[in-house]
């Protein structure tokens, strides 16, 4: 824990780690940061600087400490690092906030260890670990009339999962469960009465199997626009959205963006997430129009779709909401957790298959619409096929009409080859990667699916930035964990959840990948003038680690904790981890327990509000146990 000097600043105003409350700054102060190492990001390098000024949320000052204390007269709050590591405020630029809110208050019953905010969600590797799980899930949490969603199944893992499967574990209970791609979900016939849905309903989609109760890429966005009330039930998705915000203080992130925005329900997403921004958490949210969305929303039209966006930062844009303009997020080819990327090769079984997630035609339409409108495009794209359609598309269009830094963006990228990367750069495109699909799914995909050659050499990251293209990381939230420390340290040392050392030919230095969580971040966004490194005039956005990631054994960078955010100039401090934080009562607030007066003991507030069947929010949880 930062301490002792600290202190210094700790004490210029009060503050409540427990409501992640910040440190206001008092009226025409300035904070000299000191003391440890501060890396600028700025360069080709590790830049390293002794001392920054911050005054009014914005830099005035990066350099030595001598000429900063005796060029910066005034009111000066000191901040001794005592050692620890500054650097630019970490950025998501490709997180949903949708899905956490979904995710993080909901059952978790995944491949891989979940952390969150109230626990550790274990991990079931095997059919018959995963059923005992989601039938403890239904037992314990599942009612009638409620849906009840589990989210993190994958067939490779968990085996078959169907309708009547689902069926016989909630015969009256509507249960959903989600894909860990979040591209597909299975029903039980109580979910479906609930939903009020029919065959009817999905008649030629030929990505629903009703029978099995299964909607997936295509049928999935079919779906949710009918379950949306479910799927977005603001007492849940409130309380989500309240356990991102400490993930995103937990692991530094400072800036956030969803590309592709809404997911399914304008006014019901915005004013969800406007309420959670309104109490002012260490972060900015930027938002991507969901060019896809938008055209269904208007008409099934792109003119329309595209009128509605120009409206949307005037509209919508708050002190920390913004609207990105004259940018849209497409999408190309299926999720590559369900193995429905689009695979120049194919797979390896007829259990597979490639799938385009917008019906190429429109896919067509909407890449040269925008493209001559001069938006900035983000497109998700995954396998090589569904890549190269995307290169191929692109190539008619800038031959028709050229243009120049348009920053064409391509989003995951789970596999492609040199020939790929070739063509990226001669186009002047961007990428922004997830690391992690390495991690997570390489050592099954090498025996299903894919075959070892192509699973062992997922998302060839060096391939791009050999070639000097910009490239960011990201977790696309919840496919992987919203964790930079971890997604550099994946693209650093290419070891996967098994062990395995793949491809090792294209590991990152540290720089690069450092970058790609601060700087070439903030590119992705448009917003690098103003965000992603520590320089005169931008705003102050910090990172406080506890170890310097370039001085530490590259297998522990992932272990790196994070001490603190500086957000505009206003710091947060971060709790410890499980098992170090009790509190005067012995409760151990990362592992979920709070005191309560009322029952005088620690309690998990969202066991107690199911108990005492009050709201699961942190106002109620204070209101019942009459905590002060």
């Amino acid at each position: 824990m930062i301490k002792n000097k600290f202190q210094t600043l700790l004490t210029t105003t009060l503050f409540s780690l427990c409501s992640l409350s910040t440190l206001q700054a008092v009226q025409n102060q300035q904070t000299l940061y000191y003391g440890g190492d501060i890396i600028t990001m700025e360069g080709d390098k590790a830049n390293y600087v002794k001392a920054v000024i911050e005054r009014d949320g914005k830099i005035i000052y990066v350099g030595d400490k001598a000429s900063a204390v005796n060029n910066f007269a005034g009111k000066t709050v000191k901040v001794d690092l005592e050692g620890k590591t500054m650097m630019p405020g970490f950025i998501e630029p490709h997180l949903h906030p949708s899905i956490a809110a979904i995710m993080l208050p909901n059952d978790t019953i995944a491949p891989h260890d979940w952390i969150k905010p109230d626990g550790v969600s274990k991990a079931a590797k095997t059919p018959d670990e995963y059923m005992k799980l989601l039938k403890a899930s239904i037992d314990n949490h599942a009612k009638e009339g409620e849906m009840h969603f589990v989210w993190g199944y994958h067939q490779l893992w968990h085996g078959e999962l169907s309708r009547d499967m689902l069926n016989k574990l909630a015969p009256n209970k509507p249960v959903g469960v989600i894909h860990r791609s979040f591209h597909e979900i299975f029903l039980n016939d109580a979910a479906i009465k609930l939903f009020k849905i029919t065959e009817e309903d999905f008649k030629g989609n030929p990505q629903v199997d009703w029978k099995k109760g299964h909607f997936f890429e295509g049928g999935w966005l079919a779906l949710v626009p009918k379950i949306a009330p479910e799927l977005i039930n603001p007492k849940t998705y409130k309380l989500g959205l309240e356990k991102m915000t400490q993930l995103m203080l937990r692991n530094g992130v400072t800036t956030i963006c969803e590309p592709g925005f809404p997911s399914s329900d304008f006014k019901m997403e915005y004013d969800l997430l406007k309420n959670e921004m309104d109490k002012n958490p260490p972060y900015d949210t930027y938002l991507i129009p969901n060019g896809t969305q938008l055209y269904g929303m208007n008409g099934n039209s792109n003119e329309k779709a595209e009128a509605m966006m120009q409206t949307l930062p005037k509209k919508y844009n708050t002190q920390n909401i913004f609207f990105l303009p004259k940018q849209v997020k497409v999408f190309s080819d299926g999720a590559i957790y369900s193995l429905a990327m689009q695979m120049k090769e194919g797979y390896l079984s007829d259990d597979f298959k490639g799938q385009w997630m917008t019906p190429l035609d429109l896919f067509k339409q909407q890449l040269s619409f925008y493209w001559d409108k001069g938006y900035k495009i983000h497109v998700h794209s995954n396998g090589d096929l569904g890549i190269q359609q995307v290169l191929d598309y692109n190539k008619e269009d800038k031959k028709r009409n050229p243009r120049k830094n348009h920053r064409f963006t391509l989003h995951h990228m789970g596999y492609f080859d040199a020939s790929i990367a070739e063509q990226v750069k001669e186009l002047g495109m961007e990428a922004s990667v997830n690391p992690y699909y390495l991690w997570a799914l390489a050592d099954k995909y090498a025996e299903v699916g894919l075959g070892k050659e192509r699973a062992e050499n997922l998302v060839r990251i060096k391939e791009l930035t050999s070639r000097d293209i910009p490239v960011s990381f990201h977790s696309d939230f919840a496919m992987a964990p919203a964790e930079p420390l971890t997604l550099a340290w994946t693209a650093i040392n290419r070891e996967t959840a098994e062990g395995s050392k793949f491809s090792q030919d294209q590991r990152l230095d540290v720089f690069t990948a450092m970058k790609a969580v601060t700087l070439d971040a903030a590119r992705t966004l448009n917003q690098e003038k103003k965000i992603g490194s520590i320089k005169k005039g931008k705003v102050a956005n910090f990172t406080i680690l506890e170890e310097n990631p370039f001085k530490i054994d590259t297998i522990k960078i992932k272990d790196i904790k994070v001490s603190a955010v500086v957000h505009k100039g206003k710091m947060v401090v971060n709790k410890k981890r499980v098992g170090g934080d009790k509190d005067a009562h012995g409760c151990i607030g990362s592992a979920g327990d709070t005191w309560c007066t009322k029952t005088n003991k620690c309690e998990r507030p969202w066991e107690l509000a199911k108990k005492e069947k009050f709201d699961n929010t942190a106002e109620a949880f204070k209101n019942f146990c009459g905590n002060k």
